[in-house]
């Protein structure tokens, strides 16, 4: 390494699927943190409460164990309690395409390792519910941090595994890292693009691995076998696991250096040793 360089480790969690995600997330965050040896640490809540949505008695569960922003996606309107928190919170992210007038904002800024680091919270639209494009509304984010932070980091909530690769590929060497959020199945393509910005297409999920995409599966196989709406989907209890992944940041660049997928049971709890995948 060469002398006076500052890396940052950023730890992202992977959407959190109900209180089965946050009692994972609630047992093994801090250890987890430790042990990647991550200066901050960037969490998707938007399914934190019953599997749809967040509450502000939630935020405040998250920031007390340690999470420094908390993004969401199209399920952050789903409760609406934690719209006025929206506009009072500036660590509380909703995707920012959402067309103006909405309350919220989509970028928080944080002091992380003596260097200022910009976390964007963004949404696709293949798939997806209608909502303004995210690579014009990228650049003029791009436009206003520019000569403000050392590094930029993106949630890209997002359905289509092409639509995220075409984004983090569109910001390549921009930006140090586009983690995709949204679909609860962690992907195995995590990389650093040849100008240096690092991607994965999903973190996957902070809960039930035991479930169909941390929602119980007998609820989830009745309702596409029948092709009815059935009873509610409800988070998923078994298999816990705290998934997501770990970059690290060249901060005098503002390019990523590595990243690395994260997947911790819960029952490490107690053993006290932890993997990463």
């Amino acid at each position: 390494m060469r002398p006076g360089v500052v890396l940052v480790r950023i730890l992202f969690v992977a959407d959190v699927i109900g209180s089965p995600g946050r009692k994972a997330a609630k047992g093994l965050l801090r250890l987890v943190r430790k042990d990647v040896r991550a200066d901050a640490v960037v969490l998707n809540g938007e399914n934190s409460a019953g599997g749809f949505g967040i509450t502000p008695e939630i935020v405040r569960e998250f920031f007390d164990i340690g999470v420094d922003v908390i993004t969401t996606g199209n399920h952050v309107w789903d409760k609406k309690e934690i719209l006025p928190l929206l506009d009072r919170e500036p660590r509380l992210l909703r995707p920012h395409n959402y067309p103006p007038g909405n309350p919220g904002r989509g970028v928080a800024t944080l002091e992380v390792a003596g260097s200022r680091l910009a976390v964007l919270n963004l949404q696709g639209r293949a798939f997806m519910p209608p909502i303004d494009d995210p690579f014009r509304a990228v650049e003029s984010l791009l436009d206003e941090l520019r000569g403000q932070v050392q590094a930029v980091v993106i949630d890209f909530h997002a359905e289509a595994t092409s639509e995220k690769q075409a984004f983090a590929r569109y910001l390549d060497g921009r930006v140090a890292a586009v983690v995709g959020t949204h679909t609860h199945v962690q992907t195995a393509d995590e990389r650093v693009l040849p100008r240096g910005t690092a991607m994965i297409t999903d973190l996957g999920l902070t809960g039930g691995l035991g479930g169909v995409i941390g929602m119980k599966a007998e609820i989830s196989i009745e309702r596409q076998r029948l092709l009815s709406r059935g009873e509610r989907m409800q988070p998923a209890d078994d298999e816990l696991h705290l998934q997501g992944a770990v970059v690290e940041i060249d901060a005098a660049t503002g390019r990523a250096r590595s990243i690395e997928r994260v997947s911790v049971p819960y029952a490490r709890v107690l053993e006290g040793a932890f993997r990463r995948v």
